[in-house]
């Protein structure tokens, strides 16, 4: 658990420095473009490098094979967001679906004072993999039937699409705790309620 959480936390430290030089990368000239050019090339060279560290770590294991396989049965579900609730979500299906979702921070919660009475939002949570599964349920939203059904019915009912797309990470969220719970692979038909 340590050796994968370690190798996660890795790959996001070398992804923020990736994404920093290559911001540098657009004002840059002359001689610093060519370092930042090959400090670019090195970095994601290292990213790979991890990629395959964690391909043969989820390997070796059959447990994290087997939950690996599991998630990644999930349309929108793939490698990076597989990883990610394995590393940081150790509470993954032993959580009922209000607790994992206000762990993750995709919860809505009030903030409510005496009279005051406004909109529900979320926060909190563990934002690495809240930005992972924000990614996932956006794909989810073209690829899984349905998280798109939900997502559909969702904006047609007037919501606005970022809020529709929260309310997406958290289904998709309470269908891979369930499925984590049971040990059973993706069922189109097995929709769990949001």
């Amino acid at each position: 658990m340590q050796a994968l959480d370690a190798l996660i936390t890795r790959r996001r430290q070398l992804l923020d420095m990736l994404t920093a030089e290559r911001n540098r990368l657009e004002h840059a000239v002359g001689p610093i473009r060519r370092g930042l050019t090959d400090h670019i090339r090195w970095l994601e060279r290292r990213v790979a490098d991890v990629d395959r560290d964690l391909d043969q770590t989820i390997a070796t294991s059959p447990a994290w094979r087997a939950k690996d396989d599991l998630l990644q049965s999930v349309p929108g579900v793939g490698p990076v967001v597989s990883r990610t609730l394995l590393a940081d979500v150790p509470e993954l299906g032993h959580l009922n679906r209000k607790q994992i979702a206000a762990l993750i921070g995709v919860a809505p919660l009030a903030r409510d004072s005496g009279t005051l009475r406004g909109k529900r939002t979320v926060w909190g949570g563990r934002a690495p993999v809240r930005a992972v599964l924000y990614m996932g349920t956006l794909v989810a939203t073209r690829r899984n039937p349905v998280i798109r059904a939900c997502y559909g019915r969702l904006v047609t009912a007037g919501k606005p699409k970022k809020v529709a797309l929260i309310a997406c990470m958290r289904k998709l969220l309470t269908i891979l705790n369930a499925m984590m719970r049971t040990s059973t692979t993706w069922q189109q038909s097995a929709e769990v309620p949001a």
